[in-house]
């Protein structure tokens, strides 16, 4: 396994001719048959996920607060040794959305660089440039910024018109493609349901990789994301969590068969929408 996370998501791009991220976040409300409301379940319930999917994905993408409620964390341990054991060539991105300074920021850094072991975590920007850097210090690993995310709320605070004219989503695109991007590790989250913003990022974060949130369940448009999103060499992760997972759950047997479907349909649909290179 390279220990590099867009070198990672490149190759596995490649090799399993793929786009899409399956999110993982369980919820054992919704587990099939006799594993149904068990929290202890949560591992071989995500682990059946990934080894349904894991030809078809370009990285995995566990949501921390789903194993924490549930007080699944070693769980979530075993959960990304397991798609490292099965799948080493797929990046793992730990969603835990962090934003600290100083020494809370280190401690967050090794919790999901350490204890985890994800090769990319997902961090708010909003206190600044130095409450990424400790994370920075983990060479090669992934520094996934949120910038337009694809909740309605996001545009209270991203779409504010700042003094030089400009938004502040895009205020963040320039400063993540630039000054900040000292180590080359970082990446951006904007919202598939926002499909000019994707392409205005992309604009002005040519080369950066970007996670797309929003497909499937939220509603954002496959098609218009990766038109908006992908370039040659400029890597997009389009993320898909609910649709997937929870695709036959209500048939009892067979879920896992299910979600593989729905993964392989979904990346057929990314893989066919990209623009002429």
């Amino acid at each position: 396994m390279t220990a590099d996370f867009r070198a990672q998501l490149l190759a596995a791009q490649a090799k399993n001719a793929s786009m899409l991220c399956v999110g993982l976040d369980p919820e054992p409300a919704k587990f099939p048959g006799a594993w149904k409301d068990d929290a202890a379940r949560i591992f071989d319930f995500c682990a059946s996920i990934v080894d349904a999917t894991k030809d078809l994905v370009c990285a995995f993408k566990p949501q921390i607060a789903y194993f924490a409620a549930q007080r699944a964390e070693e769980q979530l341990e075993r959960l990304i040794a397991h798609i490292q054991a099965v799948a080493p060539q797929v990046p793992v991105i730990l969603d835990a959305k962090r934003g600290d300074i100083g020494s809370t920021a280190e401690q967050y850094a090794r919790e999901a660089f350490e204890r985890y072991r994800a090769d990319a975590v997902t961090l708010s920007p909003f206190m600044g440039g130095d409450s990424i850097e400790p994370y920075m210090r983990w060479t090669g690993k992934g520094l996934v910024l949120l910038c337009r995310t694809s909740n309605p709320g996001g545009s209270d605070l991203q779409a504010q018109r700042l003094q030089d004219g400009s938004l502040l989503y895009e205020h963040i695109a320039r400063l993540a493609a630039g000054e900040w991007n000292r180590g080359g590790q970082i990446s951006l989250v904007v919202g598939a349901t926002f499909p000019a913003e994707v392409a205005r990022v992309r604009e002005l974060a040519p080369t950066l990789p970007l996670l797309i949130p929003g497909i499937g369940a939220q509603g954002g448009d496959a098609e218009a994301t990766v038109r908006a999103g992908w370039r040659p060499g400029a890597p997009i992760i389009v993320s898909s969590s609910r649709a997937v997972l929870y695709a036959g759950t209500a048939e009892g047997d067979g879920w896992n068969d299910a979600a593989r479907r729905v993964a392989a349909a979904t990346r057929a649909v990314l893989q066919q929408s990209r623009p002429p290179a």
